[in-house]
């Protein structure tokens, strides 16, 4: 029996050639019909024997291409049409209200690469080789729906042979947008620094090669934007990328020439290799062997370091140009400043440029996630996650979430999905938020959206509070933490009220201190501070953050007066007079806020013990710490001393001032540092447990679910073991698992504070 169906098919479906796919299907089961792409849906019209149907159906959902993620599938019977063949017909804009979906960049496949390295085939050695399953997406869409004319790829005219391929439904680059070859495709150019262009196409990869053997900085321009590239092995060439960029400390990633390169340096687990090498090749942070001989200045004095694998053609030539294992690959701009994605002048930061002619037309940085044993950890949502949405219960449509200042993300609502933008960065400077503005306009361009509401953080000073006065509609002003919980919530499906634990290095608190060790209750609708650390000053603010002797002198002085001032020259006996000084700012409170902040304690412990006194970038001073930590050979529960109290508002307050004392005193009695670093660690994951315990007696009504969020929870040790043992006590604990911890994450929750906000305003 002959049956005619509509199917409408929603998802990450164009881009990654389901339409070609579906072709293939039709011909296996001998079905008629069309296929048509639209913005935010595929639409099939398919007739045939009902068995065939069937089965066609059925591989549909079980089996699409693998770059595809398939939203939902809506199958109805229809009259027959008696089509006679099987067609794709031209996409076709269609007005809708839903979200138009639109593709991440993916790495190249594993045909792509079989077949640039066949020295038979017509595109043997072509740096821009792609097809439906790879290749730039994301970066080269400058309208919907996502076809060659609405890509930076219009400019190119296919060849005849490409165009043949582009229209054949049986090949694999059947209406892949960005196909092309050496006859009619981008070609590779390099300049010197002077901009002087020096050779072109084959000759410039091999002259890039010799060039990046001998010790050069070369700018290599990616999907994305540009990368400085230098030889990893040349520490001379590493030291300079470092000054060129003005990054004393900071990690640099490495890219790898193979996976093999990788174990030789690195500890690979499973779950991390098959990341490494999946479409979406992030940087993954890894442990370094012990044998590992990188040079040390590639991520100082730390046991980690972050690797990629070749993700563009072009990344594969250049090893093969160069020969090297393994090369710097970190983003070609100064620190702070928007990664360089234009074809303008880079002479101050490399030697030469390899260039080519395909435009960026949104750029991104690279993807970086860590293993927690089978859990990723996101701590760049970026390249190959962007720009997949989240599906909420919801209504966000026509609401933008600012997020925060630092690690900025924002996010874009469109009726129940929400559009998280790939990581901007810190917006510290007239050319960052210039950077936010500009991403900004791109989505909702792309996405269509008319703003309605803004949601903000609370702090007066960020930002985004001054760029929220740029439009003319509601701004909602989210709380940091609060924020932050939703956030773990909504990216873990939770409504009902629960338990956070949000632990992070800054926050604006309602009561106008810096907030950042927090235990709250609550939901999307509202929250209460059950309990907090005791605030301690930070004499001169931000200068204290990065100085961490200065945060851990007004510890000191909060908790000791003149003995803390004592104790604080023992410690720093090459800055008496800054502290002394410090003491009279703390007096007289000139610019000195008070923090009950995580952040702060590490930076504080980590002055104590003189692991990191300065921090070069945000975090330093704790991943520093943290990276102390070593497996424990024998177990132990030693833990600091710590006090639990209540106070005027009847919140519980924890006093950290034992566990300070009693490190200094184990630092100035010359103990093991690494033990004083165990020690501590143990003792922020117990209190943070007693803190839970006593809330919950002096609290039974609560539910008995906690969400753990806040860049501190980016240390693996801390996460898991406040989990572990929450859950021994019979909690259910929740982390992050689509947005990072950190604030990358914090439109999410703005975004989902705001819309329940909205709605309740509208009742």
């Amino acid at each position: 029996m002959y049956q005619a169906l509509s199917i409408i098919v929603t998802g990450r479906v164009q881009g990654v050639g389901f339409r070609p796919f579906v072709y293939s299907l039709a011909e296996k089961f001998h079905l008629t019909g069309t296929v048509q792409n639209n913005l935010d849906h595929v639409i099939l019209i398919i007739e045939g024997k009902e068995d065939h149907l069937g089965r066609a159906v059925e591989e549909l959902k079980c089996s699409p291409p693998p770059l595809s993620k398939i939203n939902t599938i809506t199958v109805k019977e229809i009259p027959l049409i008696y089509f006679e063949e099987f067609t794709i017909v031209p996409s076709e804009k269609i007005e809708t209200h839903s979200l138009p979906w639109i593709s991440a960049d993916a790495a190249i496949c594993e045909y792509c690469l079989e077949e640039m390295n066949d020295p038979t085939n017509r595109r043997y050695k072509y740096p821009f080789i792609n097809c439906t399953q790879c290749g730039p997406r994301y970066t080269i869409i400058q309208a919907l729906p996502y076809d060659r004319p609405n890509t930076t790829m219009s400019e190119f005219a296919m060849c005849d042979q490409c165009h043949e391929e582009y229209e054949n439904p049986l090949n694999r680059r059947h209406h892949a947008q960005p196909i092309c070859c050496t006859e009619c495709g981008p070609a590779t150019s390099l300049y010197n620094q002077n901009g002087e262009l020096v050779t072109q196409d084959e000759q410039a990869l091999f002259e890039i090669g010799a060039l990046i053997r001998s010790g050069h900085i070369v700018g290599i321009k990616g999907i994305g934007g540009y990368h400085l590239a230098c030889d990893a092995l040349q520490e001379r060439a590493v030291n300079e990328v470092r000054v060129r960029k003005n990054r004393p400390a900071r990690p640099l990633a490495i890219m790898a020439r193979d996976t093999g390169v990788v174990k030789k340096y690195c500890h690979l687990s499973n779950e991390e290799e098959e990341m490494l090498t999946s479409a979406v090749m992030p940087i993954v942070v890894l442990q370094k062997r012990r044998e590992c001989n990188l040079p040390d200045i590639l991520s100082p004095g730390l046991s980690t370091i972050g690797v990629m694998l070749p993700y563009t053609p072009l990344h594969h030539r250049l090893f093969e140009a160069s020969g090297l294992e393994c090369m710097v690959m970190t983003s070609a701009n100064p620190s702070g400043l928007p990664i360089q994605y234009k074809d303008e002048s880079m002479g101050h930061l490399c030697d030469y440029i390899l260039t080519h002619n395909r435009d960026i037309h949104l750029p991104i940085d690279d993807s970086v996630v860590q293993f927690s044993d089978a859990n990723m950890l996101y701590h760049r949502r970026a390249r190959g996650f962007v720009p997949d949405p989240f599906q909420t219960k919801s209504e966000v449509d026509g609401i933008i979430a600012f997020g925060g200042n630092q690690k900025n993300t924002f996010a874009v609502g469109k009726q129940k999905d929400i559009v998280i933008s790939a990581h901007i960065g810190d917006l510290d400077n007239e050319e960052m938020i210039r950077f936010f503005k500009d991403q900004l306009h791109h989505y909702k361009k792309w996405l269509d959206v008319e703003v309605k509401h803004i949601a903000v953080d609370k702090h007066p000073l960020y930002a985004s509070a001054t760029l929220a006065k740029e439009y003319d509609c509601t701004v909602i002003p989210v709380q940091h933490h609060h924020a932050h919980l939703v956030s773990c919530m909504e990216d873990n499906g939770i409504e009902e009220p629960c338990i956070g634990i949000i632990l992070d290095g800054t926050g604006y608190g309602d009561d106008g201190n810096i907030w950042g060790f927090e235990f709250l209750y609550g939901n999307v609708q509202s929250f209460e501070r059950l309990g907090h650390l005791e605030y301690t000053p930070l004499p001169g603010g931000e200068k204290a953050v990065k100085e961490t002797w200065r945060n851990a002198v007004g510890m000191l002085h909060h908790y000791w007066q003149d003995d803390g001032i004592e104790m604080a020259i023992k410690l720093f006996p090459d800055k008496v007079d800054e502290i002394n000084i410090i003491k009279r700012m703390i007096v007289n409170q000139v610019n000195t806020p008070m923090a009950g902040t995580c952040g702060r304690v590490f930076d504080a412990v980590s002055g104590i013990l003189g692991t990191c006194l300065t921090s070069t970038y945000e975090g330093e001073a704790a991943i520093k710490l943290s990276d102390r930590l070593i497996p424990e050979t024998e177990h132990s529960e030693e833990i600091y001393p710590f006090h639990i109290k209540t106070n005027q508002e009847n919140q519980l307050q924890l006093n950290l001032s034992p566990m300070i004392y009693q490190i200094i005193q184990d630092k100035l009695n010359n103990h093991s540092v690494t033990k004083i670093i165990q020690t501590f660690h143990r003792t922020i994951v117990s209190c943070c447990v007693e803190m839970i315990k006593r809330l919950v007696e002096l609290n039974p009504h609560m539910n008995r679910t906690v969400m753990l969020s806040g860049g501190t929870f980016q240390n693996i040790y801390l996460q898991k073991e406040i989990k572990a043992k929450l859950q021994d006590e019979g909690f259910v604990v929740k982390t992050h698992k689509n947005v990072p911890c950190h604030d990358g994450g914090l439109s999410l929750g703005q975004m989902i504070i705001a819309s329940h906000s909205v709605s309740h305003e509208s009742q």
